[in-house]
């Protein structure tokens, strides 16, 4: 795998009641909610514009698979911390390595195959050199 020149992108997320279980605990489900957001900031701070893509290359961004290892859990009230990288970088995808921690405690890790689709055919296409530009591999 080709590690991106980027420093971790970090973005931080405060868990609220509405993150939480009965119990305090975030609800595992949740994570994919804050490192969605995570990688959108990513994007947003190398100057990425989800919607130019969609108007000037009439393509969108999709999520292809994710692998998820929950080590820890997060309570109400913790202050987190998402990192993401992009770590491979192919023709029509590229995957982020996203990993959350409270401190220096890891919570969770998880890496998320992103796809480039054509909005009208549905259809996996060329990562643009635009978005290529961000990661710097190709």
């Amino acid at each position: 795998m080709t590690e991106s020149p980027l420093l971790p992108h970090r973005f931080q997320v405060r868990v609220y009641y509405e993150d939480t279980d009965a119990a305090g605990i975030v609800y595992y489900a949740n994570y994919l909610r804050f490192t969605e957001r995570a990688r959108s900031e990513f994007l947003r701070a190398a100057g990425f514009d989800h919607q130019l893509l969609r108007e000037k290359d009439n393509l969108f961004l999709a999520v292809r698979r994710v692998s998820v290892d929950y080590k820890a859990p997060a309570r109400l009230d913790d202050l987190l911390v998402i990192e993401t990288t992009v770590v491979e970088d192919k023709n029509s995808s590229f995957t982020m390595r996203q990993i959350v921690r409270r401190g220096d405690d890891v919570l969770v890790e998880a890496n998320v195959q992103i796809v480039a689709v054509n909005a009208l055919s549905s259809r996996a296409v060329r990562i643009p050199p635009s978005l290529r530009q961000i990661f710097g591999t190709k």
